[in-house]
């Protein structure tokens, strides 16, 4: 390196630009952009595509900016929402500095990873390979993983982590920002995310209404916050769940409201540590007939 002004180990340029994590649904991107932030800013499912809006979190330090893009994960879309959620994965992509690909370390690698790697193949940013879950494997199989990683594209780096230990996240963050441009800082020092704190209590309540839902429903759940009344130290929240058929309304209802009654404590819980206030949460389920294959509902919807 050459001996140019702001180069010098002890004066590195500061270096601020966006990044996301991509790969398969599942494959441990939200619960890593959770653990680099710190607190709890991507939602976090057993559940395939739970992600649905790109949330931003912003990660700072002395001498950089990281900028976290979350993105629903690319699948092969069934509906319009489907393939809208692929578009905007896309867009976000070619908008992003540094891309890190998922890739669970306790799973084969598929044809899912294959697809992913050959789309990234295209495009301008620094694709790392972050091998997630290594807290579920033994050093054997996680060699054997890191190897057969490194044969699947060229990547940047290979960095195997695991957001539930923190193993390796500060050094996945060293590598990420590495490759950062040379920046001023992009957002004030005391922002978390540049998301709307409707958009943000609505997917906690989303995901408080996922929990423990059988199989057939997480897609067809969607959240509106209608409105936020702050009262002296309480804020007043009033939201809609929506569903796609009167059915699914009992199941989110559950026998005599008990399931709506827990989705409530739970989602109330999560926000009052969001906002730092006391909470009073009105929750209704609502029927919007197959509103994910309807342009006029999925506009109203927030899509």
């Amino acid at each position: 390196m050459t001996g140019q002004q702001g180069d010098s180990p002890d004066e590195q340029p500061y270096r601020a630009g966006f990044a996301c994590f991509v790969g398969r649904p599942n494959a441990g991107k939200s619960t890593l952009t959770n653990a680099i932030i710190g607190q709890k800013i991507a939602i976090t499912s057993n559940k395939p595509q739970t992600t649905r809006h790109v949330i931003r979190a912003v990660l700072h330090r002395p001498n950089s900016q990281l900028v976290l893009v979350d993105t629903p994960g690319l699948h092969r879309p069934r509906t319009l929402l489907g393939e809208r959620l692929n578009d905007l994965v896309r867009q976000t992509w070619s908008e992003v500095d540094v891309i890190g690909l998922c890739i669970p370390a306790n799973e084969p690698i598929g044809r899912g990873d294959r697809f992913i790697t050959g789309e990234l193949a295209e495009l301008k940013a620094k694709v790392l390979a972050v091998v997630t879950k290594t807290d579920l494997v033994d050093k054997k199989q996680l060699a054997e993983q890191l190897l057969a990683v490194s044969e699947l594209g060229e990547f940047a780096a290979v960095v195997p982590v695991s957001a539930l230990s923190g193993h390796q996240v500060d050094t996945l963050v060293e590598v990420m920002t590495g490759y950062l441009p040379p920046s001023p800082q992009l957002y004030p020092d005391d922002m978390l995310t540049d998301d709307p704190e409707q958009v943000m209590v609505a997917e906690l309540i989303r995901e408080a209404a996922l929990e423990g839902v059988r199989d057939e429903l997480p897609h067809s759940i969607a959240v509106v916050v209608e409105e936020m009344i702050p009262e002296g130290k309480l804020i007043k929240i009033y939201a809609d769940v929506y569903v796609e058929r009167p059915s699914q309304k009992a199941i989110v209802i559950g026998h005599r409201a008990s399931r709506l009654k827990d989705v409530g404590i739970r989602a109330r819980r999560q926000i009052e540590e969001l906002l730092g206030s006391r909470i009073y949460l009105d929750l209704h389920v609502r029927v919007a007939k197959d509103w994910q294959r309807d342009p006029k509902q999925l506009r109203k919807l927030g899509f």
